[in-house]
């Protein structure tokens, strides 16, 4: 699929990954769609760096936690752009939730965003493809067990295999991929010490870029014969 000129919604598109997702698929033309919940100015920040390249962007607010908000904003993207070609399921919370700790409204609150979301977003966007894409960004945790973040992992864990039954599920018209970047940016409530131990783990030395995942995104969207594939970027952590 080529991107010039094509409709792509990115779910939390106003900081951190989902941002540079955006900025990325814009630079190949795609128009984007910019999902936030509460990061108002910082939707609009990314919308306004896209229009500055001459590319049409808004941004929609929704919080995908509750379901029934998640057609509506489908509907909005789709009716603003007069299509939709592409579904980047970015937005996420991750929150350190140790077994003893956990409670059920937590749980639910995690994965409620993590992959209830996801799922539903997907069912919504694909009503609305003729021919279309759908990425999960995913993570580690989704290949080796992150036992201090146990709803987070098995939110990750069965967003890849959600990825891998819709891509069954969808086909031929959609297909359907993930993917999972490693150390790229800096958990917020992380120590840079901590921090300093993984990349040390990481055997191509270095912190990946967030560039890197918006070009593993747009591969992805292009690559017209691939699906339920799961494409790592993480410089090799997994392997360690």
């Amino acid at each position: 699929m080529e991107l010039r000129e094509r409709v792509v919604l990115v779910t939390g598109a106003g900081h951190r990954l989902g941002r540079a997702i955006a900025i990325g698929l814009a630079q190949a033309g795609a128009r984007v769609a910019v999902h936030f919940h509460t990061a108002i100015e910082e939707a609009a920040e990314t919308a306004r760096r896209i229009q500055e390249m001459g590319v049409d962007a808004e941004a929609f607010q929704a919080d995908l936690r509750d379901p029934s908000q998640i057609p509506t904003l489908i509907e909005s993207a789709a009716r603003r752009f007069g299509r939709l070609d592409a579904l980047v399921n970015a937005a996420a919370v991750m929150r350190v939730t140790r077994w003893h700790e956990l409670t059920p409204e937590l749980w639910d609150e995690i994965l409620a965003l993590n992959l209830r979301a996801p799922m539903f977003c997907a069912q919504a966007a694909a009503r609305y493809m003729e021919e279309g894409v759908i990425i999960n960004i995913a993570d580690g945790s989704a290949l080796k067990p992150w036992p201090d973040y146990l709803a987070h992992t098995v939110a990750k864990s069965g967003l890849v295999a959600l990825t891998q039954a819709l891509a069954l599920a969808l086909a031929p018209r959609i297909r359907v991929n993930a993917v999972i970047p490693g150390p790229i940016l800096r958990p917020v409530h992380w120590e840079e010490e901590r921090w300093a131990h993984l990349l040390h783990r990481v055997p191509l030395g270095r912190a990946g870029m967030a560039e890197e995942v918006a070009h593993a995104v747009r591969y992805l969207i292009e690559a017209d014969y691939v699906t339920g594939a799961v494409l790592v970027v993480d410089g090799g952590h997994h392997l360690k």
